[in-house]
């Protein structure tokens, strides 16, 4: 099989994207700068004018996007004024309104989320992961992404009685389809849309980095190996480690000067191309 090629392209997204071929990116994986963050290094997007920034990129995204694949976009609204923004909403309802079909919500459960103490709210342990596709009709393995069953198999499902061997129509979320016992021999089982993993405490190279976990099983669920991987948003060069480990060709955008330097280190030189391009929006230089 032909090995994994990289491609890191320096400056703005919503410029640089218009360069890539149509229908050429089998999954988009990315976390852009959220609204009022990292103002030091991407200028901190006001929650107001939010929607109307990061359409542009959906626009592009949307047309570069394969029609079977799909768009993960992890994202996270803020409180302003004593009251969660609605931001993240009023994105979604636009992208809509551009064509993306929102067909799931995944939470992150940060299982190591430090403490702390708000007067009228309690600390966020969670972030959003949506999904947006071009069609109903997309590539998805789910079987790649299956979870052991473990002893809960033998705890619970072999104890059940034949009435309670099928599932009430009227209960929901059981996850195991009409009939409990259809899975009572089965190793193992398919996953809920609640991922709990650790946030990133060693890698100092961005002030928001991905786990490693959170792309990974992203990729192994929507793609296949070959398939190519996009991160509009790269910072250091998660989403592209990890895809070229896992055997996928990988795209990274990043304006920050910095950040391209980091993932330019990072990644493997010899399958590398770096672009520089500045772009309307663009502030570092090519060297």
């Amino acid at each position: 099989m032909t090995k994994a090629t990289l491609q890191l392209l320096w400056g703005d997204c919503r410029e640089v994207l218009k360069t890539l071929p149509s229908n050429s990116v089998d999954l988009v994986v990315t976390s852009p700068p959220y609204a009022d963050s990292r103002a030091s290094t991407y200028g901190g997007i006001k929650p107001d004018a939010y929607v109307e920034w990061f359409l542009p990129a959906s626009r592009e995204l949307l047309r570069v996007l394969r029609p079977t694949g799909t768009f993960v976009l992890n994202i996270k609204e803020k409180v302003v004024a004593g009251e969660r923004h609605t931001y993240v909403i009023q994105l979604i309802l636009a992208m809509q309104q551009q064509g993306w079909l929102w067909t799931e919500e995944f939470i992150w459960h940060k299982k190591n989320c430090y403490p702390g103490k708000w007067p009228n709210r309690f600390r966020d342990a969670w972030e959003r992961l949506l999904q947006f596709n071009k069609q109903k009709h997309f590539h998805m393995y789910q079987e790649a992404v299956m979870v052991p069953m473990g002893e809960w198999a033998d705890r619970r499902l072999k104890n059940l009685s034949q009435t309670d061997q099928v599932r009430d129509p009227s209960k929901v979320g059981s996850g195991f389809g009409k009939r409990v016992a259809n899975w009572l021999e089965r190793d193992s089982a398919y996953p809920t849309n609640v991922l709990h993993l650790a946030t990133e405490t060693k890698n100092k190279n961005h002030s928001a980095v991905f786990p490693e976990a959170l792309p990974e099983w992203f990729i192994k669920l929507f793609t296949q190996e070959g398939d190519t991987v996009l991160d509009p948003f790269a910072g250091s060069g998660t989403v592209m480690r990890v895809a070229q480990r896992m055997n996928r060709h990988s795209i990274g955008i990043e304006l920050n000067s910095a950040y391209v330097e980091v993932a330019r280190q990072q990644l493997p030189a010899p399958q590398m191309q770096l672009l520089e391009r500045k772009g309307r929006y663009g502030r570092a230089k090519a060297k």
